[in-house]
Formats: structure tokens, sequence, C-alpha cells
């Protein structure tokens, strides 16, 4: 059974940077994505950044494209969401999901998920 855990989320100020890490644990697919979402009470989830495994293609949102960098440690089963130049707009409680297809920024695409890891960003 395919499990993710997230953590590194916290409270910065405007400008500063945090990276959040995302476990994975029984997934042994030599392809697939791994993605990050993030979600803000009252509005749908919303996706940040994908990793297609195998490859290392990365795609972005626009409103994080330059600022946030998605990464795959391979060794450690680790995926990295390094987030900087954040902004109070960032604030979001961040969601790690992986699934065994092509890589999508659409959460209706993904089955697993993490309890996710709430980042705030003050003014």
């Amino acid at each position: 059974q395919v499990e993710v855990v997230e953590s590194g989320g916290g409270s910065v100020e405007a400008g500063g940077s945090l990276k959040l890490s995302c476990i994975v644990s029984g997934y042994t697919y030599s392809s697939g994505c791994l993605a990050w979402f993030r979600q803000v009470p009252g509005k749908e989830r919303e996706g940040v950044a994908s990793f297609t495994i195998g490859t290392g293609s990365t795609a972005y949102a626009d409103s994080v494209r330059g600022r946030f960098t998605i990464s795959q440690d391979t060794a450690k089963n680790i995926a990295y969401l390094q987030m900087t130049s954040l902004n109070p707009e960032d604030t979001a409680m961040y969601y790690c999901a992986a699934r065994a297809g092509s890589c999508y920024l659409a959460s209706d695409w993904y089955t697993i998920w993490g309890r996710g890891t709430q980042v705030t960003v003050s003014s």
C-alpha cells in the first residue's frame, strides 16, 4: 500500500523560504508522478507542481513558476518542494499526491494523498 507523508510546513514572513518534504512508502513503480497541491478553506485544491518519476520532467502552476522547485531524492523516496519568495497568497495547506500514470496538475487524477502540512506566510 502506497503512503505519502508531508512535513516541513510552518510560519514565515513574506519573502521567506520553506522546504516541504514528502516521504513516499510502498511505491514500487519506476514511473508515475509525484505532485504538490494546496488548498485554502472554501476553495478548490490547486495543483502547484508535479514531477514525472523516471524522466524528471517538472510542471508548475503559473502562480509559483520561478519561485517553487519540485525535486525527488530517488534513493530516499522523498519528494521536495522548495518554496522561495513566499507571499501571503501562498498561505494554504499543502498536500503531496502520487499516481502511477502521467502527471496532471488536477486533483481528480490522484487517489493517493497525504494529510497535508500547513504553510502560513505573514505580511
